[in-house]
């Protein structure tokens, strides 16, 4: 080769090498910030700021809690976990036009930044079809397509399993981006499991929104209201049932739960009686820990004001829901039993990963989708039962959600049984034949929202 040649090649690998510097430099520095001069940790206190502000829009109002920056957020799970034996990580998933920014912080370590080469519509498409599968009622009786469900996980996952497993994390945040915050995260699939066989999951809306203090059910009072008659909406028939499962009228002293054999102390509230004048004077004079709702909600595109909590008499509108009092003292759990949600919308998104902020309330358990009548019964006895004995809620709606996947929670014989104990089912239950509430119809919709303590 001349020395001509020899030059223009050299000067074609420099030109080769420079660019590469270039694009990886670039690359580098899609992360949560593109101010270089903000440290990684810097960064996420950035973003959660640009989380609140969507939920403070949207909700019209200041949610005045405090910021903390990545390497704070690893501290506070670093103490909750020497406090209460729970190894909690947050994972971000924020998508982008041309990718998916991953953020993983886990108990005294620093924050750590993957980005994935993903365009978001192919997510955005993937996660509807993905939802669209699980609500495919025709296909409840046949084997689950588990595709897009590993794909997700492959996405969203995979890139920290590695992580997840040295750092023994048992509880993992979800704090989902635009097109994410109706994922049913429980059911994604690593090819031989569901994400909550192995993790506790909960959903948030940020970090600094909600409530980072561990704070176990040790005494809990029940408030449960619902209704199975509405005058322009299809009956509940078996909110009775699930109603007077949870709550036991009998028992009015605020004991341990670890000592109940049935249901729990509290107050019931069916029908006529459901009503919002009963809910705000039961709240304003007497303490509850725990809310529970059994009646059709819906979180609706637009305005909060267009999502709804339906009562007997009338209907909470979502930008009410902070006008009652939940926190005399302060709401462990709000629980909406029989949600409905519209895949896709951003400001159904942002309602729903909200509901626990907007109320004011530690945490909120609501369904992504209406599941039918038996199949919602079926979870919310099993759920209670867990809540028991479970070291967290998160940890108690992932058994319960277990059990309902090893298909011990089914119905038989006109009773419903579960891991501790069986319902019979009234005559206006029954002749529904044997049912086995495996599917990730059932189950994976039931979300826990805000703290998982």
């Amino acid at each position: 080769m001349s020395f001509k040649n020899k030059y223009k090649a050299s000067i074609t690998i420099f030109v080769f090498i420079i660019s590469l510097i270039i694009i990886l430099s670039f690359n580098s520095e899609k992360t949560l910030s593109q101010d270089i001069n903000l440290t990684v940790s810097e960064k996420v206190m950035k973003m959660e700021e640009g989380l609140k502000k969507e939920f403070e829009a949207y909700f019209s109002q200041n949610f005045s809690k405090g910021s903390k920056t990545g390497d704070d957020i690893s501290q506070k799970l670093l103490e909750i976990s020497q406090k209460s034996n729970i190894r909690t990580a947050v994972f971000w998933a924020m998508p982008r036009s041309e990718y998916l920014h991953l953020v993983f912080i886990s108990p005294g370590k620093k924050p750590l930044v993957q980005d994935i080469t993903l365009k978001d519509q192919t997510l955005i498409q993937t996660v509807k079809s993905f939802y669209v599968e699980i609500n495919n009622t025709q296909l409840l009786f046949a084997d689950f397509d588990l595709s897009q469900a590993q794909q997700l996980y492959e996405w969203i996952i995979k890139p920290f399993e590695a992580n997840l497993e040295a750092e023994k994390i048992d509880t993992i945040l979800f704090c989902l981006g635009k097109d994410l915050r109706t994922l049913p995260i429980a059911a994604l699939h690593d090819g031989k499991q569901f994400l909550v066989e192995k993790y506790s999951l909960a959903i948030i809306p940020a970090f600094n929104l909600i409530d980072s203090n561990y704070t176990p059910i040790e005494k809990a009072r029940i408030l449960a209201m619902g209704a199975s008659e509405f005058q322009k909406q299809t009956p509940l028939p078996a909110v009775p049932v699930e109603l007077s499962t949870i709550v036991n009228m009998n028992l009015t002293e605020n004991i341990s739960p670890q000592n109940l054999s049935g249901g729990w102390p509290g107050e019931l509230f069916l029908n006529q009686e459901f009503t919002l004048e009963n809910l705000k004077n039961k709240l304003s004079s007497q303490s509850f820990n725990i809310i529970h709702l059994a009646t059709h909600a819906e979180f609706r595109p637009g305005k909060p004001e267009n999502s709804y909590i339906q009562f007997w008499d009338t209907k909470l509108h979502l930008d009410k829901v902070k006008e009652i009092n939940w926190n005399n003292p302060l709401a462990e759990l709000l629980v909406l039993s029989a949600c409905k949600t519209a895949v896709g919308d951003r400001d159904v998104e942002l309602g729903f990963a909200g509901l626990a902020l907007e109320a004011g309330v530690e945490s909120a358990l609501a369904s992504l989708w209406y599941v039918n009548d038996i199949g919602t019964l079926a979870l919310m006895s099993e759920f209670y039962e867990q809540l028991k004995t479970a070291q967290s809620k998160a940890e108690a709606i992932r058994q319960t959600q277990i059990q309902m996947i090893q298909g011990d929670v089914l119905l038989r014989n006109e009773r419903l049984k579960f891991s501790r104990g069986e319902i019979s089912l009234p005559e206006s239950l029954q002749g529904l034949g044997e049912t086995n509430f495996s599917h990730p119809f059932y189950w994976s919709g039931f979300t826990l929202i805000s703290s998982p303590w």
